[in-house]
């Protein structure tokens, strides 16, 4: 850990007075000799919005701004009392973890409360204002960090998070959003439990083969549909989270970011196809069942076959088929530019952009772009497409993907930083790792982290060497893995797809929970299943 600042004499000070802020430092080095990190994954959703009328625009007054310009000055108040001053890493443009408290963490639990409490305190609010209260939070991180931390080193921070996470995070969900909603299951959809049930069990299997984004994209508006008559919806689409957004993407790199990024470090591509296979069936195999007999049950309180998809009588099929071969090319656009060598653009200091990783974003545009072009405006009419749940992924993740900066930074840090008492728990007294705890430490920080870099802060735990992984400590590495992608579930914000998925649903018209709501029935429902995987995998 580096010296704190603060012990060095600066000046004379009034006894009892703060010490004033100190100058930014930055590398004494050029910016290119500075080091990279791993860009983020994964990554995730939002919360949704209803549709609008022209009641809900918002007035000329705009009382969000003003609330977004009180939230900055509070929390910009708030940073002023954080911990000072701070240096990067080393003296390099690095934000170094070791030396920050976990008041840096306040804009990022902010950003949290907020998502969970205005929709239910303050809906109206919320759903006009949304994007500003993101950006207030994101001024939180920033303002202050300008101040104590050093312009320098939070502009580094934050462009490399914008350029080298975001930007491509959003182009991926972008592409998927666009190229699914242009595939439409025709025919008179009946959401009976086994109907239901074949959704999910379909879903869980593609999310291992498309990505959990891929698959959740594509099969949430058919099963929207089929349920469009069910009186009880809410558990279905809730399960559908669970299993096709979450726990089905498992068995291959392809499934979820934290896989592919262990496929990038020397996992083999089978690996976890060979090891995970028995926990991930046991959870979704007893995800199918609990969601079919609570269906089952609540379907005959309905009055059984009674529900029988939406009205109209219309022959059964697909339309929009050439999107699935779309499906495929944004799939292996993704997979290339994790495996493509070739040089790289300089951005700004030693922040880059890969010619891969350019071609990549390029393609998927241009793919969502022909999605556009090509699919008859009718099957997207029919879907119910349209752009809120993308634009509300934009804006709110946005404020995450910035106040998240400083949290994983302490992360990352390890044991020489401010959760050096939970990451320390990952290795017993006799040096051996403890299973158990890489689960449920990957996982329950996943659950409101980004899970890619969460899994690498674990898989560097374990020692980092791929192959003494998956030979030596095979469970160390599968306890990591699962509760990176199993626990991604556990909230909203845990996995990409989770508040598409809601967004799309509530603007179908299904009252999903709130964010605690929504935890409830994962504690209800998840928790008792990772606790039985616990004893029966990771002991």
């Amino acid at each position: 850990m580096s010296a704190n600042p603060n012990s060095e004499a600066r000046g004379a000070v009034p006894a009892g007075a703060p010490a004033p802020p100190p100058a930014s430092r930055t590398s004494a080095r050029s910016y290119a000799d500075a080091p990279r990190r791993p860009s983020r994954g994964r990554p995730v959703g939002i919360p949704p919005r209803a549709s609008r009328t022209a009641s809900s625009k918002p007035s000329g007054r705009a009382p969000g701004a003003a609330a977004a310009a009180v939230l900055a000055v509070a929390a910009l108040a708030a940073g002023l009392a954080f911990p000072a001053p701070l240096a990067a890493s080393g003296g390099e443009l690095e934000l170094d973890g070791a030396a920050l408290s976990l008041l840096w963490a306040f804009p990022f639990a902010g950003m949290l409360l907020s998502i969970a409490l205005f929709p239910l305190f303050a809906p109206g609010f919320w759903e006009r204002h949304f994007g500003k209260v993101a950006a207030g939070w994101a001024l939180a991180f920033l303002l202050p960090g300008m101040i104590w931390i050093g312009p320098a080193v939070t502009l580094y921070s934050a462009l490399h998070t914008v350029i080298a996470e975001y930007v491509p995070f959003m182009v991926v969900l972008l592409a998927l959003f666009t190229i699914a909603g242009g595939i439409r299951v025709t025919g008179s959809l009946a959401g009976t439990p086994l109907t239901n049930l074949g959704f999910l069990a379909s879903g869980t299997v593609l999310a291992s083969l498309m990505g959990t984004t891929g698959a959740a994209m594509l099969l949430v508006r058919p099963l929207l549909r089929a349920l469009a008559t069910r009186k009880h919806k809410v558990h279905s689409v809730i399960f559908f989270i669970f299993l096709v957004a979450n726990a089905g993407g498992c068995l291959t790199p392809l499934g979820d970011p934290p896989l592919f990024l262990g496929f990038l470090k020397g996992v083999d591509f089978f690996w976890t196809l060979r090891q995970l296979w028995p926990q991930t069936l046991f959870l979704c195999g007893s995800l199918l069942a609990v969601h079919f007999a609570v269906d089952t049950f609540l379907y005959r309180r309905e009055g059984g076959g009674k529900a029988s998809g939406e009205p109209g009588a219309e022959a059964p099929g697909l339309e929009g088929k050439r999107n699935f071969i779309l499906l495929l090319g944004v799939v292996g656009l993704v997979l290339w530019s994790g495996t493509a060598g070739g040089g790289r653009i300089a951005i700004w200091g030693d922040i880059e952009y890969g010619h891969a990783n350019l071609a990549r974003d390029l393609g998927l545009l241009a793919l969502a772009g022909l999605s556009l072009a090509t699919t008859p405006g009718s099957v997207r009419r029919g879907n119910g497409f349209t752009w809120g749940p993308i634009q509300e992924v934009a804006k709110l993740f946005g404020g995450i993907f910035l106040t998240m900066i400083p949290a994983i930074s302490i992360l990352r840090a390890g044991t020489a930083g401010a959760l050096k008492p939970l990451v320390s728990l990952v290795t017993g007294p006799d040096g051996a790792p403890v299973d158990s705890a890489y689960f449920w430490l990957t996982g329950a920080l996943s659950s409101f982290l980004d899970n890619a870099p969460t899994y690498l802060v674990f898989f560097n735990s374990a020692g980092g060497d791929a192959a003494r992984l998956m030979h030596d400590l095979p469970g160390t590495l599968a306890a990591v893995s699962c509760g990176a992608v199993f626990m991604g579930a556990n909230t909203y914000i845990g996995n990409a797809p989770n508040f598409m998925v809601r967004s799309i649903a509530e603007e179908r018209g299904v009252k999903m929970p709130s964010f605690f709501g929504y935890m409830g029935w994962s504690v209800c429902v998840l928790i008792p299943l990772f606790v039985a995987i616990t004893f029966l995998f990771f002991r």
